[in-house]
């Protein structure tokens, strides 16, 4: 995944490109000696060590969800605390409306917080709300914070050589959910019951990964990344970034939310490189991954091997092939051009 060369060409839509968001990165000062865990490449959250422990706090927009908007900024954040081991406990919100916007247009993204909130057991604690012609559909921004009461959390970067690459839970969930529900137009060739397998998804099983994070992290996990934009192959790079490893995957042992793909397909999107929350990458030391996939399993989570990391640089399959870090997330590209 390459910057452009050109500093003066236009960014596409979608997560900022690796190359340069390192760069920006690089030049903060050194963090202060409470930050445990700074802002990095592939990480999802920061840890800051206060007086009760390790607090954890993620910070996540959600811009492409429609009228699901206020419930989908509660999850993403939730599992991108969640994924660090920790339980996300605290939430705030910044919520842009368009002008034109209704008391009943907002009353409908509270109560989608509301229902999020109570689901994965954390509070509104605060935020800020706003009509502005600033925007032309709602954003939320969303803030989620948990504390590590025993300093104990996990990282992306905790993956090290001959661990093993654990999926829990298919992809491309959300997706394939977005795109059924905001590209019907295009849709009216595949069968209207794929269609509304797909659009459904995002409840059952859903995009929440809180409980399997958590759950992977009491079985030991050595590191928790929670797929977004870029599909799973965007995170499994990010996963190797962190880590400073290899990762080689089974291309066969990927978990598929079979609707999702057959909408992926009908619109010309690349499973892989779509919009992936809902799904978990867990890595485990290679003597205790059986039994946690096994532990996952008869928890009720769709679960699977699909790789190990190694010594070296990059994303490859079994055959030596290249899994390329995607440019941009194929829902960005169909919905935005």
């Amino acid at each position: 995944m390459n910057a452009p060369t050109d500093p003066d060409v236009p960014l596409p839509s979608g997560k900022i490109h690796v190359d340069l968001l390192a760069r920006l990165l690089a030049e903060f000062p050194s963090p202060p000696p409470e930050l445990r865990l700074e802002p990095r490449i592939g990480e999802d959250a920061c840890a800051i060590d206060v007086p009760g422990g390790v607090l954890i706090a993620a910070t996540d927009p959600v811009t492409l969800a429609g009228s699901e908007i206020g419930r989908l900024a509660v999850i993403v954040n939730a599992n991108d605390v969640a994924v660090m081991g920790v339980r996300p406990r605290w939430f705030l919100a910044t919520i842009l409306f368009p002008t034109g916007t209704s008391e009943d247009d907002v009353g409908a993204v509270f109560a989608g917080m509301r229902r999020a909130l109570r689901a994965v057991g954390a509070t509104l604690v605060g935020g800020h709300t706003e009509v502005t012609a600033v925007v032309t559909q709602p954003v939320v921004v969303g803030q989620m914070l948990g504390i590590a009461e025993h300093g104990r959390f996990v990282s992306t970067a905790g993956v090290r050589p001959g661990d093993v690459i654990v999926q829990v839970g298919p992809v491309p969930l959300e997706g394939g959910a977005v795109l059924a529900a905001q590209a019907a137009e295009q849709l009216r060739g595949i069968d209207a019951i794929t269609v509304a397998a797909a659009a459904a998804a995002i409840d059952d099983p859903g995009i929440s990964v809180v409980e399997a994070a958590l759950a992977a992290a009491e079985l030991g996990a050595s590191a928790l990344h929670d797929p977004t934009e870029g599909g799973i192959a965007a995170a499994l790079h990010e996963l190797a970034v962190a880590g400073g490893v290899a990762i080689r995957v089974d291309r066969a042992r990927i978990r598929w939310c079979p609707p999702a793909v057959s909408v992926c397909r009908a619109l010309g999107a690349d499973p892989w490189a779509t919009l992936a929350s809902g799904s978990l990458l867990a890595t485990f030391d290679a003597r205790d991954a059986a039994a946690a996939v096994e532990a996952l399993a008869a928890d009720g989570h769709e679960v699977a091997p699909i790789g190990v990391a190694e010594v070296g640089i990059g994303v490859r399959d079994t055959d030596g092939e290249v899994i390329p870090w995607p440019d941009r997330d194929e829902v960005a590209r169909i919905l935005t051009g």
